[in-house]
C-alpha cells in the first residue's frame, strides 16, 4: 500500500512521570510566545548558549547498522554556527534573559553557563536584567580535558553564573550534599567513636560541636567534581558542546522541586531535558538545530513529552504493508523516501489535526544496530501515522489507510 504523504506540526508521546516539551525553533521567538502565555510558571532556567567562539559545530552521528555495531560514526553533521557578531550576540542574549525573567516565578531561578570569552559581559547583562543583588554566585566548573597550552595558562574552567529572580527564591543545599573529597584537616580534636567513625570536636560559647569526617557535605562555588564528558562516554550523543548529566542533575535538584518546570532555551543534546525528567520535573526545552529530536527521542524514550515543530510535510515516497492482528496492526515499511541504512529511527502512532500520537517506535542503538522494518500499534479509531527519520535529522510523516479493516475500530 503507497503511505499518503501528510504535515505533522506536533508529535505527542505517551510515557511515565512529569510532562515535557520541546520546541523545534529560535529561542527568542519561542520564548517571546511563552512568556506572553505562561509568565511566571517557570522555577528553573539553565541555559548553555553560543560562547562567541566564531566556530561551527557539529554532531558526529553513526551511519547504519556496522557504525552503530563499531560504536564509530562517519558523518559530520552540522549542529549550529557559533559565528554572530558581539553585538548581535549580546543583543539577543538580552532578549532571552529578559524573556526568561518574565517566565520565572518569583521564588525561580537562573544558571548561565558561559566562559572566559562571555562571563564579563553577561553578568553585566545579567545585573541589569536581574539586578546585581541578585547574583547568588560566580560557580567555577573545572575540568581536565583538552590539551595544553603553551602560550599562556591553559584554559580548564567554564563559569555559571546563579541568579534570583526575587529575595523569595527556593534554592535546597540539601539535595546536593556528596561524600567529602578529603578528611577535614584543622585545629579541631580528633576523635572515633565506638562504630569506628572518625570525628572532630570543638567547644565554643560552652558548647561542644562534633563533625564527622564521612558526613556528607554541600558543594563549594568550586565544582572540580563532576568531569567532563569523555569521548568514549556512554552518556556521548555526538552532539558538540554537551554537558554531562551529572552537572545538570546537581543545578537541577537544588534549584527546583518535583512537578516545577524546568527551562532550557538553548537545549542542544537534551542533557538539561533528561536530567529533569529523571528526577520527576516538567521540563520545556527549545532549539533549532534539527537533530535535536532525533536525540531526544533516544534519550526521552518512555517518557511523556511532545515535540512541537514547524508543519513538516513528507518529500518522497514510502510504501507500507498492513496486516490486522488481534488488538494490533502490523505495519512493515516496504519502501523508505531515503536508503534504510539512513534511517535513524522511526514510530507509529493515530493521526489528529497536524498531530501525531506516537504509540509505538523503535530507534538504531549500540543494542539494537538494525532498525527492524516491522512495528505493531494498538487498534485504534482513526488514521495510523508513520514517521520515518533520517540522519540528517529530515523526518517524514505518512498516513494509513485502514478502512478495509473494519474502518480501522475493532
Amino acid at each position: 500500500m503507497r503511505a499518503i504523504q501528510t504535515a505533522v506540526s506536533r508529535e505527542r508521546y505517551e510515557g511515565r512521570g512529569a510532562a515535557g516539551r520541546f520546541y523545534l525553533g529560535d529561542a527568542q521567538r519561542v520564548l517571546e510566545e511563552l512568556s506572553r502565555e505562561q509568565a511566571g510558571s517557570v522555577k528553573l532556567v539553565y541555559m548553555d548558549p553560543p560562547f562567541l567562539t566564531g566556530e561551527q559545530f557539529v554532531m558526529r552521528a553513526r551511519l547504519g547498522a556496522a557504525q552503530w555495531r563499531s560504536g564509530k560514526g562517519s558523518l559530520i553533521l552540522p549542529a549550529f554556527s557559533d559565528d554572530l557578531s558581539p553585538e548581535a550576540y549580546y543583543a539577543m542574549m538580552r532578549r532571552v534573559l529578559e524573556r526568561c525573567h518574565d517566565l520565572l516565578s518569583e521564588d525561580g531561578m537562573l544558571f548561565l553557563h558561559c566562559d572566559f570569552r562571555t562571563s564579563a559581559r553577561l553578568r553585566l547583562l545579567m545585573d541589569e536584567v536581574f539586578g546585581e543583588k541578585n547574583l547568588l554566585n560566580e560557580i567555577v566548573w573545572v575540568y581536565h580535558t583538552g590539551g595544553t597550552a603553551r602560550r599562556y595558562f591553559s584554559r580548564k574552567h567554564d563559569v555559571i553564573l546563579f541568579y534570583r529572580k526575587t529575595r523569595r527564591y527556593d534554592f535546597d543545599i540539601s539535595a546536593v550534599l556528596r561524600a567529602p573529597a578529603e578528611p577535614r584537616q584543622n585545629h579541631m580534636r580528633r576523635h572515633v567513636d565506638p562504630d569506628g567513625r572518625v570525628y572532630r570536636s570543638i567547644r565554643s560559647g560552652g558548647r561542644v560541636y562534633t563533625y564527622y569526617d564521612d558526613d556528607p557535605v554541600p558543594p563549594s562555588d568550586v565544582w572540580d567534581d563532576v568531569s567532563h564528558l569523555q569521548q568514549r562516554d556512554p552518556q556521548r550523543t555526538g552532539y558538540d558542546t554537551q554537558k554531562p548529566l551529572a552537572l545538570l542533575e546537581r543545578i537541577v535538584r537544588c534549584a527546583s522541586r518535583e512537578g516545577e518546570v524546568v527551562l532550557d532555551p538553548f537545549a542542544g543534546s537534551g542533557t538539561t531535558l533528561e536530567a529533569a525528567c529523571r528526577l520527576g520535573r516538567r521540563f520545556v526545552g527549545v532549539d533549532k538545530c534539527p537533530l535535536t529530536p532525533n536525540i531526544l527521542r533516544r534519550r526521552l524514550d518512555g517518557a511523556m513529552w511532545e515535540l512541537v515543530q514547524p508543519p513538516q510535510t513528507a518529500q518522497g515516497d514510502c510504501e507500507a504493508d498492513i496486516r490486522p492482528g488481534v488488538g494490533f496492526y502490523h505495519v512493515r515499511v516496504q519502501t523508505a523516501p531515503v536508503p534504510w541504512e539512513e534511517m535513524d529511527n522511526w514510530a507509529l502512532g493515530y493521526l489528529r489535526d497536524g498531530e501525531m500520537r506516537v504509540l509505538t517506535q523503535a530507534a538504531r542503538s549500540r543494542r539494537s544496530p538494525e532498525l527492524p522494518r516491522e512495528m505493531e500499534v494498538p487498534v485504534y479509531e482513526g488514521e495510523i501515522g508513520l514517521r520515518l527519520s533520517d540522519v540528517y535529522g529530515k523526518s517524514f510523516y505518512y498516513k494509513l489507510h485502514t478502512r478495509e479493516f473494519n474502518n480501522g475500530a475493532i
